[in-house]
């Protein structure tokens, strides 16, 4: 067996797109391995990337595919061979199987006789294959914005390809990408190397020759180092640590090729800003790290990641250079918190007129209005329901939620919208409240954040995204396949998640009620909810899909409801005579549509047509129904399912005695309506047919 390493050589690839890339080129190389029989069973495949590659090494590649036999059909064995004779369409078939007309044989199949062939294929190695089909699957790779950078040529890729490394052990293999030759030449740190080339004595060298090149291609690696710099760096500061920040680490692992970090300050008097103005300002504009004291309060220091080294008076310069470029930042915020506050909030709304939200819509001076009638009505099913909040405060809120797009601050740092109007409200004394929901409008951003703490700030969410996904589906605009370039999946996840993990007394029929849609367009949006349900249930809370499916069959209208159904699903299945039950009603379902294809009519369960098992049955189901009604009318699923579970041993003996499809009609229709009858009564937690079972 041996080492195969595929690397590409790029221009520096945005932070965003690499982890995504690096995983589909590993997967892509895997499956073309195994596909063509050269994967090993003990293979092992490591994907390695960094700003400028992409790289698979797959320790455990055959030389050379095994030999096989393949059977091939053919003609009829009537149409090949006429009175014993080969005719000239079995010579054709013998032709192009590779074998002599007498080596045909008779093959007997469920449509007929047929003329085939046994042929045997000769292995072909692992050189020539990977040379002619990996080119394909790398320039196959999915990029959302890519590029052509050869005039007169059909490839497209993120960015210009600069190099491509592929060898089998010390091999090279002779493939092209993108009119690159491979060698076994890789490329070093660009400053620290020279991004001089780095000769690779084998495959299996790749790691540690280019980590002499000053480049770290473990992505693993890489974060562990930037993490370790960073405390190192912070304890220089008694009392101090870095903010924790998922995603940022992430951006600059893949900013770097071998990390750095240096600890930079800037002056107190920055600290009167709000903290969330100064967290942008070094997060998203420059990637630095903020720091906290000992309290939590930030401080003031900075930590940038570096992607190189220097000796302390390189250090020195490149930390004044930061503190430069950072302190200008932080001065323009300045300016524009300063100047915003010379026109309040309450003075703004007539400038949304001047601001458009969508050009077939209107501006964000109509948005508001749309929120507010929105509001007003899911605010009054939820006073309805008893649940307490200031509506007088909600009403505010909506009305100068968007206010904030008017402001320079948010002009120049897009990413406080919202945030900027909470702290402006704040801060001209409108009311905790109104200030609260303003600043939680946007949340949950994604479906890993928290939901608004407020009852009015879940309000002004759920009206916000609501309207903005009705009048976009209204227009035409609804997200098709991956495209969603007015994120309204991540709107409709954020409806979800705040029905799921809040109080409020709604539904998503009463949120889209309250949206005021109607006709096509309801149900079009009805549908993408229950779309977005599924994915939370699944994918967010990690319930099995069956369960899943089963729940939302029998409702996908009360977000909390669901949950509670799946969470006591996911328990019931453990148990054997609920498995049995399952696929008892799986039998039915299947029964009740066999009849419905066959015309049979469901009768009734009366007049003595029933056997004794079909009448136990119908006895048990009568019982028990009720106690399941009231059990579920609780909420109490699980005892609920445990109570179904019993009807076990008269459902099995009811399948092993009963003829349901009896040939009498009457028998027959009988028979229908007592398991239809059952299907109903106890189908209201679930869809129990979808679970699988063994």
């Amino acid at each position: 067996m041996s080492d195969f390493l595929l690397e590409i050589g790029l221009e520096e690839v945005p932070a965003r797109m690499i982890a995504g890339a690096e995983a589909e080129l590993g997967r892509r190389v895997k499956e073309l391995l195994t596909r063509e029989r050269l994967l090993a069973a003990e293979a092992k495949v490591t994907t390695y990337s960094t700003p400028r590659r992409l790289a698979v090494l797959v320790e455990g590649v055959l030389a050379a595919q095994a030999d096989a036999e393949e059977q091939l059909t053919g003609p009829s064995w009537k149409v090949a061979f006429k009175d014993g004779a080969a005719t000239a369409a079995a010579e054709a078939f013998a032709k192009k199987a590779g074998v002599p007309v007498s080596a045909l044989e008779k093959v007997t199949t469920a449509k007929g006789e047929y003329a085939g062939a046994t042929v045997k294929r000769q292995g072909v190695s692992a050189t020539q294959l990977l040379a002619g089909e990996l080119p394909k699957e790398v320039l196959g790779l999915y990029w959302a914005k890519n590029m052509y950078w050869r005039a007169g040529k059909p490839e497209r890729f993120v960015r210009p390809v600069r190099w491509v490394v592929a060898m089998l052990d010390a091999a090279v293999v002779p493939l092209e990408i993108a009119g690159i030759a491979a060698g076994n030449a890789s490329r070093g740190h660009r400053v620290l190397h020279g991004g001089a080339p780095v000769s690779l004595a084998s495959a299996r060298s790749y790691q540690e020759a280019l980590r002499t090149a000053k480049v770290i291609v473990d992505v693993a690696e890489r974060r562990h180092s930037i993490r370790k710099a960073l405390d190192k760096a912070t304890r220089t500061v008694v009392g101090a640590r870095w903010r924790e920040d998922e995603p940022l680490v992430e951006t600059v692992v893949h900013l770097t090729e071998w990390p750095s970090v240096i600890l930079g300050d800037f002056d107190r008097e920055y600290l009167t800003l709000p903290e969330e103005v100064l967290v942008t300002v070094m997060r998203d504009h420059q990637k630095y790290f903020a720091v906290e004291d000992a309290h939590s309060k930030l401080a003031p220091h900075f930590l940038a990641v570096l992607n190189t080294e220097a000796d302390a008076d390189g250090e020195a310069i490149i930390r004044h250079g930061n503190q430069k470029v950072l302190v200008a930042r932080f001065k323009d915020a300045r300016f524009f918190w300063d100047f915003d506050q010379k026109t309040p909030l309450t003075e703004r709304v007539e400038s949304l007129k001047q601001v458009t939200f969508q050009k077939q819509l209107g501006s964000y001076h109509w948005k508001t209005e749309q929120n507010l009638g929105v509001t007003r009505a899911l605010a009054a099913a939820v006073k309805n329901a008893g649940l307490a909040f200031d509506e007088t405060a909600l009403l505010k809120a909506v009305e100068l939620a968007k206010t904030d797009l008017t402001t320079e601050l948010v002009k120049e740092f897009t990413e406080l919208q919202g945030i900027v109007g909470g702290l402006y409200a704040r801060a001209q004394h409108l009311g905790e409240r109104v200030a609260l929901a303003i600043y939680e409008q946007y949340t949950p951003a994604s479906t890993e954040d928290n939901i608004p703490v407020s009852v009015e700030g879940q309000l002004l969410g759920l009206a916000d995204r609501i309207q903005t996904i009705v009048a976009m589906f209204g227009i035409g605009n609804a997200p098709t396949g991956s495209k969603d370039p007015f994120a309204l999946r991540r709107a409709a996840n954020a409806i979800v998640k705040i029905l799921a993990e809040s109080e409020l007394p709604l539904t998503l029929d009463s949120v889209l009620d309250g949206s005021g849609a109607d006709g096509a367009n309801k149900e079009q949006v009805a549908a993408f909810l229950r779309e977005r349900l599924h994915f939370y249930l699944k994918d967010m809370r990690s319930f099995p899909y069956d369960v899943v499916n089963a729940v939302l069959a029998a409702g996908a209208n009360d977000v909390r409801d669901a949950i509670a159904r799946a969470e006591a699903l996911t328990a019931a299945r453990k148990s054997a005579d609920f498995e049995a039950i399952s696929a008892a009603f799986k039998r039915i379902k299947n029964i009740l549509r066999q009849a419905g294809e066959k015309g049979f009519a469901v009768g009734e369960a009366q007049g003595g047509k029933l056997t004794p098992e079909a009448q136990q049955l119908a006895d048990a189901a009568a019982a028990l129904a009720p106690k399941v009604a009231a059990l579920r009318e609780k909420r109490a699923y699980g005892e609920a399912l445990a109570e179904i579970a019993t009807l076990r041993p008269v459902v099995d003996a009811f399948f092993d005695k009963v003829m349901v499809l009896d040939p009498d009609p009457q028998v027959r229709g009988a028979h229908l309506s007592l398991i239809d009858g059952v299907l109903r009564s106890f189908s209201g937690i679930a869809d129990f047919s979808e679970i699988v079972t063994a």
